[in-house]
């Protein structure tokens, strides 16, 4: 029986010499602002995508230059917590050593710099060890940052989530001491290294883990291919229900890919949790299809061999059995926006900032405020999974002092409405060489729409899960909004409807490839249906399932292509 044939990241990742590949020799080729061949691949590994600014590609060919390469690169936080230290580090290194002098806070909870040169790479590596950093295993097929719901009110039951975050984190990292060696000049390592978790070949494509606890539902917990959702009693962590092959990425045109929400296989006790995360990351490691990188995610071996055989394997390997699931539930995903006082009795900050973007512009210096904050915070920062950032833990004399700062920069927003605080978009364009349409440069525009739309149906203190995405690879968790937009070309987008609020409900496809015009004078015509007709409470995304406008996805193996 003839073999189907490895992906030639497979040849790559095996050719490494453990992730290091030349990577080395590579930083000193000056005839290029980019890396050559596999090293493209593999900087990914270390925590970096090799970019251009699209904007002026057209341009720089025309004057016979080759692309404006830089990275984006993306700093490991489990959890999203950052002191205000290393923040002011990061910051000051954004503003000077960037294309764009902006920072990004990602839904996945870590920091993404974009526009870093060639030159600058290996500095800020440098910089983020010195500050107790790193930005290892944030891209490439290995275990990506671990998320954990952000929640300051149960400080805790959060501490102790965020811990095992931490701990997960740590446990499911690459062993190679690539990145140290060519980062920060470490001792080269000449006997041969093996990956006892990731094996010589790593995963078969990336692996995202995260930590909610309800009934915050926070972190998109089907969006992740291993998910612990965490039980407590009398106010103390006792375990976690576990979750697995969760996932929104597709492909247009290949229904053999499609978003999948994660599959219950039972609960466990705190000292089976490592256990546990290592033997779903090696049966994955181990099964997962290494010919067809579309179709190579948790969640389509999940459908290839079924979830019991993947249960039972884990089962094996874990060396320990799945309790039945207890009871769980989620009523909301979106941040407190605002001062929230801790069942600590501290104080906490929640400050809105779209799209995740910290940039100073005229008469808005966000990026400024926040480092203003940090230069007296006593606290930590907490990164949310909604692109917000927390100020945690605010010292009692610093409270006034801290909201003048961030009324004075535009970081308190009076006049913030619940659609914009429940809309989300990825990157995209200029950065992202996958997007095919715009995502957060239009958000800002559509919103406002959205916005005028609801005011008119007298709906303005209601709001929908709104999510635009420039292409279908999920970054924008757009599969699991009310609404959701997925880019096809520039200005045409597919749109999608009937996600619930809790996450836990995969939308339909209602129209596909409109413009935006089309698109908001479709949503005008449902909102005014939904205005007139909602039962009480019923979010937008409910009220469509409820009215056949679309039907719910049930199985979407099975029927997310149905009509």
């Amino acid at each position: 029986m003839k073999k189907t044939p490895l992906s030639d990241n497979e040849r790559l990742k095996a050719q490494s010499n453990f992730l290091r590949g030349t990577i080395r020799e590579d930083l000193n080729d000056q005839l290029t602002g980019g890396f050559n061949g596999d090293n493209f691949q593999l900087i990914r590994f270390h925590g970096m995508y090799q970019q251009d600014n699209r904007d002026i590609r057209a341009e720089r060919l025309k004057q016979k230059l080759e692309p404006l390469h830089s990275v984006m690169l993306r700093v490991r936080l489990p959890g999203g917590i950052i002191s205000p230290k290393q923040w002011l580090g990061i910051d000051a290194f954004a503003g000077n050593s960037t294309e764009y002098g902006s920072i990004r806070v990602t839904n996945r909870q870590a920091v993404q710099l974009h526009g870093v040169l060639k030159h600058n790479i290996k500095p800020v590596h440098q910089l983020l060890n010195q500050l107790g950093l790193d930005a290892r295993a944030t891209a490439g097929d290995v275990n990506r940052n671990v998320l954990c719901t952000s929640n300051p009110v149960e400080s805790e039951l959060h501490q102790q989530a965020y811990a095992w975050a931490k701990k997960i984190s740590e446990h499911l990292l690459p062993k190679t001491n690539a990145y140290a060696e060519i980062w920060l000049d470490g001792e080269k390592v000449e006997q041969p290294e093996s990956e006892p978790i990731l094996g010589q070949h790593y995963l078969p494509r990336k692996f995202k883990t995260a930590i909610v606890i309800p009934p915050q539902n926070d972190v998109d917990i089907h969006a992740n291919d291993l998910n612990f959702v965490a039980i407590e009693q009398a106010g103390q962590l006792i375990g976690f229900n576990v979750l697995v092959g969760g996932g929104l990425a597709m492909t247009h045109g290949d229904t053999s890919t499609y978003p999948r929400l994660a599959s219950e296989f039972g609960f466990i006790t705190l000292d089976h949790v490592l256990a546990i995360a290592e033997a779903v990351v090696s049966t994955q490691r181990d099964w997962g299809n290494r010919s067809n990188r579309r179709n190579a995610k948790t969640k389509y071996t999940l459908d290839r061999v079924g979830v019991d055989t993947f249960k039972a394997e884990v089962e094996q390997r874990a060396g320990c059995q799945f309790a039945p699931i207890k009871p769980y539930a989620f009523t909301s995903r979106g941040d407190r926006i605002g001062w929230i006082h801790g069942i600590d009795g501290k104080q906490h900050l929640t400050l809105f900032i779209p799209s995740g973007r910290l940039i100073d512009q005229p008469g808005l210096l966000r990026k400024t405020g926040i480092a203003k904050i940090a230069a007296m915070h006593k606290g930590d920062f907490r990164l949310t999974p909604n692109q917000n950032i927390i100020v945690a833990g605010v010292a009692p004399e610093d409270v006034q002092d801290i909201n003048a700062i961030a009324v004075e920069h535009g970081l308190i927003n009076q006049h913030l409405t619940p659609q914009q605080q429940d809309a989300m978009a990825c990157v995209s364009f200029p950065t992202c060489p996958l997007a095919m349409a715009e995502a957060e440069r239009v958000l800002p525009e559509l919103i406002e729409h959205l916005d005028d739309i609801l005011a008119a149906q007298q709906l303005a203190n209601e709001s929908i899960i709104f999510r635009v995405t420039g292409c279908p690879n999920g970054c924008g968790r757009a599969m699991l909004a009310e609404v959701g937009l997925v880019g096809r070309a520039l200005g045409r987008y597919d749109l999608y409807l009937g996600g619930n609020r809790q996450g836990t409900r995969i939308p339909r496809l209602y129209q596909s490839n409109k413009q935006i015009e089309d698109i908001l004078k479709t949503l005008e015509g449902l909102i005014s249906q939904w205005s007139q007709n909602k039962q009480h409470g019923e979010g937008f995304g409910d009220y469509v399932v409820r009215a056949n406008i679309v039907t719910p996805v049930v199985n979407s193996s099975v029927d997310f292509y149905q009509p």
